[in-house]
């Protein structure tokens, strides 16, 4: 039987790409999942999808950079489940433009999105996880904005490298609730966004990593596991990067 049997896990953002990737794993582990999102027809037919295969799976509809929207997700996993055994922030948007393009109101989307979403989400359920003295916390952060940059990503790169400060802090906080926070650093995933690029440009990117391949949701989704399980409960505040060796070389192979 899976460690994670019957716990509750609550992903954002996860109707698509790396989110539905820990959605998946989850779900085959026996766990009682909760994704979050915004798309509804999206998340209905996810749902429908795990329903044919025997899994405890709910989509939650909501806007998580708003308060009322989190607040009403808190409620629900308490009313449904009385508990919450892991959260995973994956909510993240990245529109490619340059600094000099990047309006005032793309800046506090992405910002929004990446950011104090998940500041609300974990404030949300803090009173949940010291009522029950448990808690896993895993961010999905990058290693654009912590270790690279990109042209067109000042933004993204902010938000990812600001949401690690934010968890050494909040990691402290949270220790003697016995409550861990530490974050997934992904390299370049093979998600949807990135099929959409066309085969030349995956062959490109795959070509800038020592494995010789992009990595995929569930590359990423067995780093979340592994903070999430009991063979991490000695580890807080860390990063963990799954790139395939990306970082390594000083020039090109």
């Amino acid at each position: 039987m899976s460690q994670f049997s019957n716990q509750v896990v609550v992903v954002t953002g996860g109707t698509k790409g790396i989110g539905k990737g820990i959605v998946d794993y989850f779900a085959v582990e026996n766990a009682n999942v909760v994704f979050v999102g915004r798309d509804q027809k999206q998340g209905a037919q996810l749902v429908e999808h795990y329903k044919k295969q025997d899994k405890h799976v709910v989509f939650f509809q909501g806007d998580l950079t708003d308060r009322q929207s989190q607040q009403e997700l808190v409620t629900f996993i308490y009313n449904a489940y009385g508990r919450l055994d892991v959260l995973c922030c994956c909510a993240g948007i990245y529109p490619s433009t340059t600094m000099d393009k990047i309006t005032e109101s793309e800046w506090d989307a992405v910002l929004n999105t990446n950011l104090k979403s998940v500041f609300f989400t974990i404030k949300g359920f803090l009173p949940l996880m010291k009522e029950q003295n448990y808690g896993r916390v895993v961010l999905m952060s990058s290693i654009t904005g912590p270790f690279t940059g990109y042209p067109g990503w000042t933004h993204y790169g902010a938000s990812k490298a600001a949401m690690l400060g934010f968890m050494r802090s909040a990691a402290l906080e949270f220790v003697s609730h016995n409550v861990t926070i530490n974050a997934v650093l992904p390299g370049n995933i093979l998600t949807e966004s990135l099929l959409d690029q066309g085969e030349d440009y995956i062959k490109a990117v795959a070509q800038a990593i020592p494995t010789g391949k992009l990595g995929t949701p569930h590359d990423i989704a067995r780093a979340v596991a592994f903070f999430a399980s009991q063979d991490a409960s000695f580890i807080t505040g860390q990063t963990l990067v799954v790139d395939g060796g990306q970082l390594l070389p000083e020039g090109v192979l």
